[in-house]
């Protein structure tokens, strides 16, 4: 389903790529579209525990392009291990093929909504040396835009004809805290 869609993966095509007969699948799914949503819930779990064990022990002090560097590169080695579930789910954002799937859509909006969560607490995270304010105030007005550049981060790697992921992390890192220190700057 990440290299053709939902709509371009028939049931056929999934009995000839795994041998499993047709009755496995609706034996355990009710449907293509619940396959899908067990895949992405497994999907988003393994993704989520991946981003939880890269992210242990982060450091302490620094500055904040420090701290932000230090998980978004992380979060960049991530990204590398769990590229079909990522190619998946934008594929499913952006082509509303999840639409077809109300399950599948509906695990779609809380891997999103996590994501953006998990974003919140890293800028947070990077900017709690400057106070517990500034530090809501920039995760609070960046998270969106974060995710923004993890997805285009993503899409550019996929592309074969960029930089490595580290790179597209640096950069991500730098615009975060710019933007970031501009915020609470007039404070």
């Amino acid at each position: 389903m990440s290299a053709r869609g939902y709509a371009g993966t028939s049931m056929s095509a999934l009995v000839k790529e795994t041998g499993l007969p047709k009755s496995a699948f609706y034996h355990h799914f009710d449907s293509k579209a619940g396959l899908l949503s067990a895949v992405m819930e497994r999907g988003a779990h393994d993704f989520f525990d991946a981003m939880r064990e890269a992210h242990r022990d982060p450091p302490e002090g620094g500055t904040p392009r420090e701290r932000m560097g230090w998980y978004l590169q992380r979060t960049g080695e991530v990204l590398k291990n769990r590229e079909d579930f990522l190619r998946l789910l934008l594929v499913l954002v952006m082509s509303h093929e999840a639409a077809e799937a109300p399950e599948a859509l509906q695990t779609v909006i809380t891997v999103r909504d996590e994501g953006r969560a998990y974003m919140r607490h890293m800028i947070r995270s990077s900017f709690i040396g400057e106070g517990e304010d500034a530090a809501n105030t920039v995760a609070h007005a960046l998270a969106h835009f974060g995710m923004a550049g993890f997805d285009g981060a993503f899409v550019s790697l996929q592309s074969d004809g960029g930089k490595p992921i580290s790179e597209y992390m640096r950069e991500l890192t730098d615009a975060v805290v710019a933007l970031g220190e501009a915020l609470i700057a007039p404070r």
